[in-house]
This record gives C-alpha cells, structure tokens and sequence, in this order.
C-alpha cells in the first residue's frame, strides 16, 4: 500500500535526522564540557540537549514502533495459544495507538501557542525556541498512532505483514 510506503519511508527519514541531531549534539556537550574546565561554559547547553533530547525520541519513535523494537513485557503471553497471543497483541497494538492520539490531541494547543507567542527555553545568552520540539512530539506522535494502527491491522487480518523498508 502507497500510504504505507511512505509512513515508511518517513519514518526511516526521521531516524536518520534523528542518529545525525544525536551525533551532532554529542559534540555540543563535549565542547561545553572542555569550555567548562577552562572556565568558560558554553551558554545555552542545557536548555539545547533538553529540548534535543524530546525531539530525538519521538523522530525515532515510528522506526521503534514499525520494526516492532518497542520493549515488551510477554512473558506471560507464550503460555497462551496462536489466537490469544495475536488478539493481545492487537489489543496492545490499539491502546499504543490510543495513547499516541492521545498526546496528539494534548500536544496540538500547546504546539499552536507556542509557536504564535514565540516560546523559548532559557535565559540570557542563548534561548532556545520551544516550538519546534513541540511540533516534533506531534509528528512523531502520529507516525507512531499510525504505525500501531498499522500493525493492529496487519496482526489482526493475520495477513503477512510487508517488512517495512528500513
């Protein structure tokens, strides 16, 4: 299907973005840390790793969730037959997605406000804006309610699920 290609395509994007923005803020907290010992921190660094931090995790949120890395608990659910482990599965598979639209739906005026009042995160030398990392928790947010719906659908026609191309 077309519209899952493209989830999928998306959601391998935002991974990328999201190892690269790790890899480059690696380098911002090891030059805060060498600025530090001479005396002379790096302004604004906790307020960037912070913010960065939510949005790393929810650009790699619709990877974990569509190549089925998400942690889970199924030690109980072996002792249970094919149909009971695919009907939990689905039932859990829904609820992921209900708590992804869940935050969707909180995170939308917070994310609309932010962005008209011009919110930033700091004081002083550097202030880091807010609204980006209030978009990303809604993007990921629904790439990740999406994905789950995804899955619960496979899981529940018990059609082959198509590997997604990551």
């Amino acid at each position: 299907m077309a519209l899952i290609r493209v989830a999928d395509w998306l959601t391998k994007l935002l991974m990328v973005l999201a190892a690269a923005w790790a890899f480059l803020l690696c380098f911002v907290i090891l030059a805060d840390i060498i600025f530090r010992a001479l005396n002379m921190p790096l302004q604004g660094t906790k307020e960037i790793v912070a913010n960065s931090v939510v949005m790393i995790v929810f650009l790699q949120l619709g990877f974990a969730i569509r190549s089925r890395s998400m942690l889970q608990a199924d030690f109980l659910v072996h002792l249970f037959g094919k149909r009971t482990r695919s009907a939990l599965r689905v039932f859990g598979y829904l609820l992921g997605a209900c708590l992804f639209l869940l935050f969707l739906k909180g995170g939308i005026d917070p994310a609309l406000r932010s962005f008209a009042n011009g919110e930033f995160d700091g004081e002083g030398a550097l202030r880091v804006p807010v609204w980006p990392t209030r978009f990303m928790i809604l993007v990921g947010s629904a790439l990740g309610a999406f994905n789950y719906l995804v899955l619960a659908i496979v899981e529940g026609l018990g059609l082959e699920a198509e590997e997604p191309v990551l």
